[in-house]
């Protein structure tokens, strides 16, 4: 299902879900998480938002876009406040 003009689409890439989105704010901020969501990831490093480095997950420039857009959207005013992750 493909929802018009929303500020998560871009080039016809699919809104991101909550979970996903989650799971790509705790790797901005170097939160460690369960086992169960590591299975997630393989979508995220596919779709071109985390690559992994060594036994760290890290965002591509593609993922910190995505968390500050959402970021953005929800009116996050902290959650520009200095970032732990690395470009790429």
């Amino acid at each position: 299902m493909k929802i018009g003009n929303s500020p998560f689409e871009r080039r016809g890439e699919a809104m991101l879900r909550d979970e996903q989105l989650s799971i790509l704010r705790d790797i901005s901020q170097s939160i460690a998480f369960a086992d169960d969501r590591q299975g997630k990831m393989g979508q995220l490093i596919a779709d071109g938002y985390v690559m992994k480095d060594g036994d760290l997950f890290e965002l591509t420039a593609k993922g910190v876009t995505a968390v500050e857009e959402h970021a953005a959207a929800l009116g996050e005013s902290d959650a520009t406040s200095t970032p732990s992750y690395r470009l790429i």
